[in-house]
């Protein structure tokens, strides 16, 4: 069939052609938004879930769904290597802009731009990533202690004025939050406390991995009453069948019940994984309709195509003795499993062995279910790790 027409979109954070069973998720966070908007309670939003489940792509359609009901909102994506005042101030300073050209809320917006311009300053000695441009001269007293959590409270709470003000909300949108650092997400959740004590229309919607709310408990015990922590795990069959069957349907195109089964019992129901598999197979067939036999085809493609690029990324990224940790975890199946299981088939001890835990949990790469247990945060990842490193010679 033409490629050209294959509706299908494997990619990182690349939307789906259709985004099926997130909608009471959506709803959920359009409720939250409104609620705080117009001036009652609500929590924030942190969604977790595994690699490839979607998280990013829902992130970044629910920030539509809130812009489109004139929502403030600011976008943000947390890496490894850089602090959460560097990532958070330029989109702050772009917010407030925005809200500055609201005549209601114009004095409370340049009030707090001229807090972030001291905030910028204060805190550039400790975090010397930040780069802002200042549109105000700083207001002295305001924000401007140079310490995070007492700044970034003071300044999201003049920010969440603006934004009641001008009779709309802040949202924060933020992924790949459990890589700010624990320090950095106490000041955050100290800030969004103060917001909501003081019933001003600040929000934090949030993606992550599944680590996330114990990283959140340990920073501020009290985070747990905060937050929602709504799991974003893998389609059922019928949204995977409407993942697969309708942007196929929308191009004049079918597909044998028996292949949808099949493309559902290689994938788990994980929407990437879905995508990646429907392009396959969508390119292995003649014609319509796409058959067992154009999935059989196509799982060959698909695997080599994950294999050389999204396991293959993550993979490269590991040391030495953590490729050996996640082979032993793969010889033991998908997971979860015990620490002292995975020490014994490496022929170490369970102590010797917890810093590359820690790094490895540090990376993304693994997480604990439950206290001495190990899982894979990405999907499949164990079938992967047996293919890259077959037979016995990782052991020695």
């Amino acid at each position: 069939m033409d490629p050209i027409r294959n509706p299908y979109a494997p990619g990182a954070g690349t939307p789906p052609p259709e985004l099926a069973g997130r909608d009471e998720l959506r709803e959920a966070i359009r409720i939250a938004l409104a609620r705080m908007r117009a001036g009652r309670p609500a929590k924030s939003i942190l969604m977790v879930g595994l690699r490839g489940v979607g998280k990013t792509v829902l992130l970044d359609r629910m920030r539509d769904d809130a812009e489109a009901e004139g929502i403030h909102t600011i976008r943000i994506e947390a890496p490894e290597n850089r602090s959460l005042p560097s990532i958070l101030a330029p989109q702050l300073r772009q917010a407030l802009l925005r809200l500055s050209q609201i005549s209601r809320a114009k004095k409370l917006a340049q009030r707090a731009l001229r807090g972030l311009a001291g905030f910028a300053k204060a805190l550039k000695v400790k975090y010397q990533d930040i780069e802002v441009g200042f549109d105000f001269d700083p207001e002295p007293g305001l924000a401007d202690n140079g310490d995070l959590e007492h700044d970034l409270q003071a300044l999201l709470e003049v920010a969440g004025e603006a934004a009641k003000a001008g009779g709309t909300a802040l949202a924060i949108f933020v992924d790949e939050l459990q890589y700010v650092k624990e320090e950095e997400l106490a000041a955050l959740i100290t800030a969004l406390h103060r917001t909501a004590q003081r019933s001003l229309p600040v929000v934090l919607v949030g993606a992550g991995l599944p680590q996330l709310p114990g990283r959140m408990g340990r920073a501020k015990s009290y985070a747990e009453r905060l937050f929602d922590f709504p799991l974003v795990g893998p389609l059922s069959p019928d949204a995977a069948r409407l993942a697969i069957a309708k942007p196929a349907r929308d191009q004049g195109v079918a597909i044998v019940e028996d292949a949808m089964q099949r493309i559902f019992k290689e994938t788990h129901g994980y929407p990437y994984f879905l995508q990646e598999w429907g392009k396959h197979a969508w390119d292995a067939a003649q014609s319509s309709p796409i058959t067992v036999r154009d999935v059989e085809v196509a799982s060959k493609s698909a695997v080599a195509a994950l294999d050389e690029s999204f396991f293959r990324v993550r993979f490269d990224r590991l040391t030495p003795l953590e490729k050996r940790y996640l082979r032993a975890m793969a010889e033991l199946g998908p997971g979860p499993h015990r620490s002292g299981d995975i020490a014994d088939v490496m022929g170490r001890d369970v102590t010797s062995l917890g810093p590359t835990r820690g790094q490895l949990i540090a990376k993304g790469m693994i997480w604990s279910p439950s206290h001495g247990d190990t899982a894979f945060t990405v999907p499949l990842f164990d079938q992967f790790m047996r293919r890259i490193m077959p037979g016995d010679d990782w052991k020695r």
